[in-house]
């Protein structure tokens, strides 16, 4: 079922309509989560299932730690490089929510951190995990092939209640291509949002962002973009934000 669940997020990545939510909520000292939800109700709702599929109801979480001890003798047999990046994902939870009547299917990837730094490598890590996936059932493998994870980063940091979000691209070639790419799917992906939900530790008095939202206590900040702008230019995610002083 794990496995089935999982081809179905590959492909809802690919031709469905999902809303993404990046979610951080950081304490004074730097550490929190992080944690990255992707609603791919509407495949359900368009048919992702098949009229004779059983109903489903499914609420599961999978400790990736769990998962690395359990593949350790396959691992062993990947190379360095795929070994270390798996690593990376040790402290990673994926939970997933299917229920086939009411057409909920979520997939949540989330992170515990003791330095906001840490984060930096969890945008790849929800890149590979999507290619890696599938393959639970099976020897434990990584999709290294035309990963977003290898075109563009993202870097965190929190320093005396400043805190700055930076999208930035690492290769441009490879950028290049997707922008060109995406040029025959922005039809279908134009319904398509990235949305950042950043909760602090104090209330937030600057923003780099002038259409973000707030909450009532000015500690959580909101802001979407459609995936299509963020895929061509990531700079209209970057985000600075200070917050008012102990």
């Amino acid at each position: 079922m794990l496995k089935k669940v999982a081809m179905m997020f590959g492909l809802a990545i690919m031709i469905i309509s999902c809303q993404f939510t990046e979610t951080m909520i950081l304490n004074e000292d730097g550490s929190g989560s992080m944690a990255i939800e992707i609603d791919m109700g509407e495949m359900m709702a368009f048919g992702g299932m098949s009229a004779d599929t059983a109903v489903v109801k499914m609420d599961t979480i999978i400790s990736m730690k769990e998962v690395l001890e359990e593949k350790k003798d396959s691992i062993a047999q990947l190379s360095n490089d795929e070994q270390e990046q798996l690593q990376k994902m040790e402290n990673y939870n994926i939970r997933m929510i299917m229920d086939s009547e009411t057409s909920e299917l979520l997939m949540n990837l989330s992170e515990d951190f003791k330095n906001v730094n840490e984060v930096n490598d969890f945008i790849d890590g929800f890149g590979k995990t999507s290619g890696f996936m599938p393959n639970m059932g099976n020897d434990i493998s990584l999709n290294q092939d035309d990963s977003s994870s290898d075109i563009t980063g993202v870097k965190y940091s929190y320093k005396k209640g400043k805190f700055k979000r930076d999208a930035f691209i690492k290769d441009k070639e490879k950028h290049r291509a997707q922008v060109d790419s995406l040029k025959s799917a922005e039809s279908w992906m134009s319904g398509m949002k990235y949305t950042l939900k950043y909760t602090f530790p104090r209330k937030i008095v600057k923003s780099s962002i002038d259409d973000a939202t707030y909450s009532l206590d000015g500690k959580t900040i909101e802001v979407t973009r459609g995936i299509i702008a963020y895929l061509k230019d990531p700079d209209v995610l970057d985000l600075e934000v200070e917050l008012e002083k102990k």
